[in-house]
């Protein structure tokens, strides 16, 4: 298969492996990115376990929560480019949706889409911003969290934010929940814990890491029980709960939320990224 400087290009700037192995990686999995990054990683490359986001869109990324912290929700408004997306009026149109979501309670996209905006569809709001941009504008994310209580983070520059819901609320949760918020969005987990990490995520770790410690000259009896330990320290870099609090040393983030009540924990989260 003729593999292209421009896929090459594309693999290194996913996995910051070196370009020959990209393309030796991409010769032998027939141009399928997916499979050439855990063919880099059974090879010992120094692999991001998560998958780059391959999608290029621009935009603007605003979190909010009522004032008693029971809903919080985070929109994306996607365009063609980045000074379109940091143009006031664009940012403007991203706050106004976002507002009358959380007003309203809205839960979905799908009913945010279809619902109605001072008189007009939502999606009447974004053709008319469309058209004053000059670019396709629509509607890219949109995720609500309900609970005992909830909190956001928006980061500096409208690209990245969080949102993220406890099962319950005590003293100090503010400044707790805040951090954990900011550890969403500086760590980028893909779960929970170890119980919400997918079975075929699960599967594909023990099978890569089994394949590293064959390569690695392990023996055969040993190989299930190394992946095992692989796969742990997996969740513990890629689990919330798991990671290592950034505000709290030491700890881990269930440990440091912990502090504020032994039975608190997160129930869910969504992190949103432009790019």
């Amino acid at each position: 298969m003729n593999i292209t400087a421009a896929q090459v290009n594309e693999l290194r700037q996913m996995t910051g492996a070196g370009m020959m192995d990209c393309k030796k990686a991409l010769v032998e999995c027939n141009g399928d990115y997916e499979a050439a990054i855990d063919y880099l990683r059974k090879k010992g490359q120094k692999i991001a376990a998560k998958r780059a986001d391959r999608e290029a869109a621009e935009g603007c990324v605003l979190s909010k929560t009522t004032e008693d912290n029971t809903f919080a929700a985070v929109v994306m408004l996607n365009c063609e480019t980045d000074f379109v997306g940091a143009n006031s009026d664009f940012v403007n149109c991203t706050k106004e949706i976002l507002d009358f979501a959380v007003a309203n309670k809205i839960k979905d996209i799908d009913t945010l889409k279809s619902a109605s905006l001072n008189g007009r569809p939502i999606e009447d709001h974004i053709t008319d911003l469309s058209g004053k941009t000059g670019e396709k504008v629509q509607l890219g994310k949109y995720f609500a969290l309900e609970a005992p209580f909830v909190t956001n983070y928006n980061h500096q520059g409208n690209r990245l934010a969080t949102i993220v819901a406890f099962n319950k609320t005590f003293n100090g949760i503010k400044e707790i929940a805040h951090e954990v918020a900011l550890q969403i969005a500086a760590m980028d987990p893909i779960s929970i814990d170890e119980n919400d990490v997918p079975a075929d995520v699960k599967q594909r770790e023990m099978e890569i890491g089994m394949e590293q410690a064959r390569n690695e000259g392990k023996p055969e009896a040993m190989l299930e029980k190394i992946a095992m330990g692989k796969l742990n320290k997996f969740y513990k870099t890629n689990t919330l709960l798991h990671q290592d609090s950034l505000i709290a040393e030491g700890k881990s983030v269930k440990e440091y939320i912990q502090t504020g009540d032994k039975d608190a924990t997160v129930t869910a989260f969504y992190r949103v990224k432009l790019g």
